[in-house]
């Protein structure tokens, strides 16, 4: 199966619409010494059966690159005549990366991790990165406190987003969104709105896309510093020069048991101990330790994210359907988020479980994760999802839903019975905090 030294090593990339683009197109995309064969694709629905447009894939992919399901992974090895797997994705258990590695050695190629060298683009402006050691930690909020401290020190800041390319890939590769109408033309999926409209309600303009050195490059013509705000617990794609990670207490451990949330703990120039008014103060203790023990020489600051609620006695004695971010419950392996919270801090009556009533790809969902339990998770990756969301909530007998998303989910699918919105902000408690933080570097 070894390709000679004269001939370009077949390459198979495992990836989930985000991570995997952005390796071949900065390490394989113009690199005849390799040919990438085939993309595979896991946790986001109905990325599988598609192709990686000859338009984004370069003169050495006139046809494109297939992309399969990851559950054909060992066929693909073997009759494509695979030399090596890339692992390209995130938010996955060390276990699971190393089972995944065995798999592809049994197969008979190779198992590759690409690092920040081969991987990390280097910009003219100033970056920021905002990542996390998992799905959920609190990166959203974190990444627009950052932008508030910078624009209040007089900076036009420009954010952009790890991938969330689920449509037409090549009318996808570089994306700028300044308002509503914006999302709209892109015809934004539930968790690209989730990530863009707070900016946009703050005025900071965000791109996203598919080709992040084209990004980049345009990013860089209207800002003076650079925000990298992550995915998952993904590595920056852009060189930071100050990098801050979001830690999260109510999963202690996982700092140093996720892919490749640990290697962002050991790089961190600082990390935000986020959550700290709700964990337990044991989980808060094993976090500070473990980040101590891998980087002691970052600055730690500790931090909460208080909920907010436009009517809190709204909720007091309902039965509440609790619609949580999708992503935290799914893949992030959170049991609860902001809703649950809400809805026992503000005396609600029961929180309805929807899985009786779920339809169509929700009802999927709860399948394949069934750790979700009695929350509802904001899937909506297209068309027919947002329906089955939208019939999913309106089935389901409840007095209130309590919407837990960073957006107002009724913007996007009609809902039949009264709602209250949870928001939630980065507060720090104590110092060091962000803003001392910041401005610091801005003089340095």
């Amino acid at each position: 199966m070894t390709s000679t030294s004269s001939q370009p090593q077949n390459v198979l990339i495992m990836g989930a619409a985000g991570r995997d683009f952005h390796n071949f197109n900065v390490f394989f995309r113009d690199n005849p010494r390799y040919r990438v064969v085939a993309f595979t694709a896991t946790q986001i629905p109905d990325i599988e059966g598609r192709l990686y447009p000859a338009a984004l894939a370069g003169e050495l992919y006139p046809q494109g690159i297939p992309i399969y399901a990851e559950a054909e992974l060992d066929r693909l090895v073997r009759e494509l005549a695979v030399d090596q797997v890339i692992f390209a994705y995130s938010d996955v258990s060390h276990e699971t990366v190393m089972h995944k590695g065995s798999q592809v050695l049994a197969a008979g190629a190779d198992f590759r991790l690409m690092g920040p060298q081969s991987t990390m683009l280097t910009s003219s402006k100033p970056v920021v990165a905002i990542c996390a050691v998992r799905t959920g930690s609190g990166k959203s909020q974190t990444t627009r406190r950052v932008c508030d401290i910078l624009r209040g020190a007089g900076k036009q800041v420009v954010a952009i987003r790890h991938p969330m390319p689920y449509g037409d890939l090549a009318s996808q590769a570089v994306q700028r969104f300044a308002s509503y109408a914006d999302l709209d033309r892109h015809d934004c999926t539930i968790e690209e709105r989730e990530e863009y409209e707070p900016h946009i309600d703050r005025g900071v303009i965000v791109y996203a896309g598919v080709d992040y050195g084209a990004i980049l490059r345009q990013a860089e013509q209207e800002a003076d510093v650079i925000v990298w705000d992550g995915g998952n617990n993904d590595l920056p794609f852009y060189r930071p020069d100050l990098h801050i990670v979001v830690a999260d207490p109510h999963r202690p451990g996982h700092e140093l048991s996720y892919h490749p949330g640990e290697a962002n703990l050991r790089m961190a120039d600082v990390v935000v101990i986020n959550k700290i008014d709700t964990a337990d103060l044991n989980g808060v203790a094993t976090v500070r330790d473990n980040l101590r023990r891998v980087n002691p020489n970052a600055v730690v600051v500790e931090a909460a994210s208080p909920i907010f609620v436009d009517d809190p006695a709204a909720i007091r004695g309902k039965d509440v359907l609790v619609v949580e971010d999708g992503p935290t419950l799914t893949h992030g392996e959170m049991a609860y988020g902001a809703g649950v919270v809400a809805a026992r801090r503000f005396g609600a009556r029961t929180i309805i479980d929807p899985r009786p009533w779920a339809v169509g790809s929700i009802a999927e969902t709860f399948a394949k994760y069934p750790a979700t339990g009695s929350l509802l998770p904001a899937m909506g990756y297209g068309d027919q999802q947002r329906a089955d969301l939208q019939e999913t909530i309106n089935n389901t007998p409840c007095d209130l839903v309590l919407i837990a998303t960073p957006i107002d989910l009724s913007r996007v699918v009609e809902i039949h019975r009264p709602t209250q919105r949870v928001r939630y902000e980065l507060q720090e408690i104590g110092q060091p905090d962000l803003a001392g933080i910041v401005r610091e570097w801005l003089a340095g």
